[in-house]
């Protein structure tokens, strides 16, 4: 069955079994294999991914689901080669370990983020958002904080981003000449 399907922003056709998960068309059909099974059964998190920007644990849905609809994956949070803030706040404080959990908790962390604009969440916020994905090699900690560093780094850059388009927007005072008298 063909089925259409918008990745990371960039238009899919694939020709799949309706009943494939969603999780083997993204790395074996698309050929992104970030998305990584943990499980299998919807438990660990490993596999989320954003459909139509909610996270979905991609092993527990069917290809024939996602026609028309919106998938990102831990591949379209950069931008081209450049990691955005929460992937860099996660290998700079730690948050990274093995790497199987890893692109999950930024899909997740990433939907929180995206909901919690201009604020930094709280601790057990964080903690809820990502209760849905397990980890084995961390306590928890190092992820959180790189969340709410990530959250931090983009109030400061659109509070900034604010302030300059207010001085860019604020007219100048008009020069006048002054007349001369002869």
């Amino acid at each position: 069955m063909n089925i259409g399907l918008t990745v990371n922003g960039e238009p899919k056709l694939v020709d799949v079994d309706p009943w494939k998960r969603l999780l083997d068309v993204l790395r074996e059909d698309v050929g992104l294999p970030g998305t990584k099974e943990g499980c299998g059964e919807g438990e660990c998190g490993a596999c989320t991914v954003l459909l139509d920007g909610r996270s979905v644990c991609s092993c527990l849905v069917a290809a024939g689901q996602v026609e028309g609809r919106r998938v990102v994956t831990v591949e379209g949070l950069a931008r081209g080669e450049r990691l955005n803030a929460l992937q860099q706040a996660f290998i700079g404080l730690g948050g990274a370990q093995c790497g199987i959990c890893t692109p999950g908790m930024l899909i997740s962390a990433h939907e929180l983020l995206a909901r919690s604009v201009g604020r930094v969440p709280g601790e057990d916020e964080v903690r809820e958002a990502l209760a849905g994905n397990l980890c084995r090699c961390t306590g928890y900690q190092k992820i959180v904080d790189a969340v709410r560093s990530a959250a931090k780094d983009a109030k400061v850059a659109a509070s900034a981003r604010k302030a300059t388009k207010a001085r860019a927007v604020r007219p100048k005072p008009a020069r006048t000449r002054a007349k001369s008298r002869a």
